[in-house]
């Protein structure tokens, strides 16, 4: 029990100064730091509580998701019942009426079929109540509608929050920021943390934005007067340009939208200036494909949020699927411009409830609130441990410390966030940590009692009390991940600390102690046993 191998000398030596290693940056300035060749340069990441930053609270629309429910299954209608198995539904009267979509069947003889068509595109919600999103029904004789129901708009409300949420994500993780912190408030609410952005302005004006990108055609047949006298003819709409004077005449149906967009980056146009280039997934590459080959030598605009961005002229079919957008573009504008492709649109706008930043000066007396906290509980712990039990306390310390710089070198590789729940974790964790050495310290008291010899009492020891460590451990490991996987915000930074310090404690608790009480034993022989 007692006897270490070399290679399990340096393996746990070798872990020890790499976790030294990675915690030192955290205790080095950083212009200091950028001088020392070699030395990693993660550092632990301060949460919005410690370090300050932005704080956001988020609220969509509900009749906003309504409203994108209805144009999403009017536009549904409109191409399944053209695309029907056995021949296109003659239809008119396609449109919102209310709360419903409606569209009446020219050809009686083709009703069933419509419906068919139509109930193929519903979906269930709820594996158990049997209920699907929309309800497709018959009135007057001839007209079909289609009716979302209250679980449909849930599930609707539930995906569209889900999305959004995630597009935020994105678009923050795009700028660098480091942890953020992005959770669901209620059913239609998002709150957004970000540590470190003092100024919120620049998040809130990127996450208003709906990047909606929409490439459609050029109505060339229609009188230009009528684009300055702000009249559209019917199926049309004048929308006017991004980056110059003028308006532009274009139908209101989308060739393809943005939401098959699946990268955008930064390049350049012929001309060698800032531009980006967009590539659609195989499902957008093919309608993109078959739009311009039905479209050649027509003009096409290429719209971000209602304003058109340009509108060149279609003098071939693009079948590969990407093209580019060039402009009066920085490189910078560009940048920010394929985030907002790259990251998606946010399915509704957003409109802010709260915002409030949280200055450093706050932040900073919180982690020196917390630093004396830790401080002190190392120093008491210390103290208690070694008049306790002599020179095994001294090891217990020397394990203690060893673990908090394996939690903070821990913390600092995998980029993970501390914020003031994660200090409480960690002093939690200082308390828990010796917890291992003195059962393990008790246990070898007990064989001493027992009339066993120095070496036999130390290896029943150790033996026993490693068990009961190793099961008390994994009932904390499990219930700290559940914390991690069901928590949020402050639960899943304190569930972390704890995961991390649980695995860390266990490991210089009981195997470098031992290793340490072993080298003693190993040197000195020692034919007493003080504990």
């Amino acid at each position: 029990m007692l006897g270490f191998p070399k290679w399990k000398v340096w393996s746990i030596l070798a872990t020890l100064v790499i976790g030294v290693i990675c915690a030192l940056p955290n205790f080095i300035p950083a212009a200091t730091l950028k001088q020392i060749p070699g030395l990693p340069t993660s550092t632990l990441s301060l949460g919005l509580d410690l370090r300050g930053g932005s704080y956001l609270l988020l609220e969509a629309a509900v009749a906003d998701i309504r409203q994108q429910k209805l144009d999403t299954l009017s536009e549904i209608a409109r191409t399944e019942l053209a695309d029907a198995a056995g021949g296109g539904v003659k239809v008119r009267d396609l449109g919102i009426s209310g709360n419903r979509v409606s569209v009446t069947i020219i050809d009686p003889t083709q009703l069933d079929r419509a419906v068919e068509t139509l109930r193929k595109v519903t979906r269930p919600v709820g594996n158990l109540t049997g209920e699907r999103d929309v309800d497709v029904a018959v009135i007057d004789g001839n007209r079909v509608t289609l009716t979302p129901t209250d679980a449909g708009l849930t599930a609707a409300t539930n995906s569209v929050m889900d999305q959004e949420v995630e597009v935020i994500r994105r678009r923050i993780d795009e700028l660098g920021t480091r942890e953020p912190t992005i959770v669901r408030q209620g059913d239609n609410r998002i709150v957004v943390q970000v540590p470190g952005l003092q100024d919120p302005s620049a998040l809130k004006a990127l996450l208003g934005k709906t990047a909606k990108l929409e490439f459609k055609l050029v109505d060339t047949d229609a009188d230009p007067a009528l684009a300055t006298a702000g009249t559209a003819p019917p199926g049309d709409q004048i929308l006017s340009y991004a980056d110059q004077p003028g308006t532009i005449i274009v139908e209101r149906r989308a060739m393809i939208t943005g939401d098959q967009l699946v990268d955008s980056q930064v390049g350049q146009d012929d001309n060698g200036a800032p531009a980006v280039t967009f590539r659609f997934d195989s499902t957008g590459g093919r309608r993109f494909a078959k739009a311009t080959q039905e479209n050649i030598g027509k003009p096409f605009a290429i719209i971000l949020d209602n304003k058109v961005i340009s509108a060149p002229r279609i003098n071939s079919a693009i079948l590969g699927g990407s093209g580019i957008i060039s402009g009066s573009y920085t490189t910078e504008s560009a940048n920010q411009f394929a985030i907002l492709l790259r990251s998606g649109k946010l399915p509704v706008d957003l409109k802010t409830v709260e915002e409030r930043t949280v200055g450093p000066d706050l932040g900073a007396d919180s982690v020196r609130a917390g630093s004396l906290a830790a401080g002190t509980a190392v120093l008491a712990v210390a103290l208690l441990m070694i008049v306790t039990y002599g020179r095994f306390g001294v090891y217990s310390v020397i394990a203690l410390i060893l673990n908090m710089i394996l939690i903070i070198g821990v913390m600092s590789v995998l980029g993970a966030t501390l914020t003031l729940p994660g200090i409480a974790g960690l002093v939690l964790t200082i308390g828990a940590a010796v917890d291992a050495n003195v059962l393990i310290n008790e246990r070898i008291r007990e064989e001493q009692r027992k009339g066993r010899g120095v070496i036999a009492s130390v290896e029943v020891g150790f033996r026993d009390a490693t068990r009961t460590i190793w099961d008390a451990n994994s009932l904390n490991i499990i219930v700290a991940i559940i914390m991690f996987l069901f928590g949020s915000g402050p639960i899943k930074g304190f569930a972390v600390v704890l995961s991390i310090g649980i695995a860390t404690s266990v490991f210089t608790a009981v195997t470098v102690v031992r290793l340490m009480v072993s080298r003693w034993l190993t040197t000195a022989r020692p034919k007493a046993l003080v504990v």
